[in-house]
C-alpha cells in the first residue's frame, strides 16, 4: 500500500558516491572540470565515475585527448586518501591499454606515480605498484622504470613492504631485468632475493626464483649468485610442495649451473635433481634435466649421473616433446667421451 511517508534513501540503482555523467561527447570535458574543482565531495565523485567508465576502450583516447591524465597527475598529491586513491586506480585503468601506457610515459607520469610508494596509507601503495608493474609489462615500459632509476627503490621495498604489494614489485623487476640487469645488481638484488627464498609464501618464493634466474643471464649475475650462496636456498626449494617453486627454483639452478663455479656449488643438489625427473609436473621434469645436463659437464657430475642413464633414457619417449628434447640432450652430454 502507498505511503505519504518521505524516505531519506536514494532512488534505486542511484549511486550517490559517483558524479553524475554527461551524454556523449560532453562526459569526458566535464568530469575533467570536476576533476579541478575545489570541493572535496566534487573531487571525488568525478573520480569515481571515472574509475568507472575507463573500463569502456572507447574512453581512453578521449581522456587522453581531453587532459585528464594531466588533471590526474595533479590529484596524485591531493591530501584526501580516498582521492589519491582513486587517482592512481584511474591510472591503473589507463595503463592496462598499449594507448593509456605509451601516455603515461610520454608525460612522464611514472615518476609521479613512484612518489607514491612513500604513501602512509597501504591501498595507495599497492595501486601505485600497480599501476608501475602494468607499465613494465610491455619492453618500452620496462625500460622507462629503468630510466627514472626505480629499480634501486623496488628493491629496497621488497623488505619493508606487505605481502601482496611485494609480489607486484617483483613482476615489476621481472621485466626490467629481461631488458638489463645492471641496475639490479648494482642495488644488490640478488642477497634481497636470496632473503625471499626464505619465506613461507609460495607466490613469492616462485617470483623470487624466476627473479633469481633472470638475474643470472649475464656472467655478473652468476658469479654474483654463487658470491651470495642463493644455490643452497634454491635447492631446498626442489623438495618444495608447489609445482611452481619446484620448477622455477630447477630453472634459476640450471642457469647458475652454467659456469664452472656454479656447477661446483650445485653438485650437492644432482641426487634431488634426478628425484624431480620422475615429478608429474612436465615443467618440473624439464628444467630439472637441463640441470643435470649442466652438471654432467663437471667430471663428477658425469661420474655421478652415469649410474641415472636408464632413468634418463625412458624419459626420451616422454608425452611432451619438452621433456623428450631435454632428456635426450642430457644423454648426449652425460655419455659423451672426448
Amino acid at each position: 500500500m502507498g505511503s505519504t511517508k518521505i524516505s531519506c534513501n536514494p532512488p534505486p540503482l542511484i549511486d550517490p558516491t559517483r558524479a553524475t555523467i554527461a551524454f556523449g561527447d560532453r562526459a569526458l570535458p566535464r568530469l575533467n572540470r570536476e576533476l579541478n574543482s575545489d570541493v572535496l565531495i566534487t573531487r571525488q565523485q568525478s573520480l569515481k565515475a571515472l574509475s568507472s567508465i575507463l573500463h569502456d576502450p572507447e574512453y581512453i583516447a578521449g581522456s587522453l585527448k581531453n587532459g585528464i591524465v594531466h588533471s590526474l597527475k595533479t590529484l596524485l598529491t591531493d591530501e584526501d586518501v580516498t582521492v589519491r586513491q582513486l587517482c592512481v586506480e584511474c591510472l591503473f585503468i589507463i595503463a592496462s591499454y598499449a594507448i593509456g601506457r605509451t601516455a603515461l610515459i610520454e608525460l612522464d607520469m611514472i615518476n609521479s606515480v613512484a612518489k607514491l610508494f612513500d604513501d602512509p596509507d597501504v591501498v595507495v601503495r599497492l595501486k601505485a605498484h600497480k599501476t608501475v608493474e602494468m607499465v613494465a609489462e610491455s619492453p618500452f615500459g620496462a625500460q622507462a622504470v629503468l630510466d627514472d632509476k626505480l629499480v634501486q627503490t623496488l628493491v629496497e621495498k621488497l623488505a619493508k613492504e606487505e605481502t601482496e604489494i611485494v609480489l607486484y614489485i617483483l613482476d615489476t623487476l621481472h621485466f626490467c631485468m629481461m631488458v638489463d640487469t645492471v641496475d639490479a645488481l648494482s642495488a644488490g638484488a640478488m642477497l634481497t632475493f636470496r632473503n625471499l627464498l626464505k619465506k613461507p609464501n609460495v607466490s613469492i618464493c616462485a617470483k623470487a626464483a624466476i627473479c633469481v634466474l633472470d638475474l643470472s643471464v649475464p656472467l655478473a649475475g652468476k658469479e654474483r649468485a654463487v658470491e651470495d650462496d642463493v644455490v643452497e636456498p634454491l635447492t631446498r626449494l626442489l623438495l618444495h610442495k608447489s609445482d611452481e617453486v619446484r620448477a622455477k627454483a630447477a630453472g634459476a639452478l640450471t642457469m647458475i649451473a652454467i659456469t664452472t663455479p656454479g656447477k661446483f656449488k650445485a653438485l650437492h643438489a644432482l641426487d634431488t635433481l634426478v628425484f624431480l625427473t620422475k615429478d608429474q609436473n612436465s615443467e618440473v621434469r624439464t628444467n630439472a634435466l637441463k640441470a643435470l645436463t649442466c652438471l654432467s659437464e663437471a667430471p663428477r657430475g658425469r661420474k655421478i649421473l652415469l649410474n641415472h642413464v636408464e632413468k634418463i633414457q625412458v624419459l626420451t619417449s616422454d608425452p611432451v616433446p619438452a621433456v623428450a628434447k631435454a632428456a635426450s640432450i642430457a644423454l648426449q652430454v652425460i655419455c659423451w667421451k672426448p
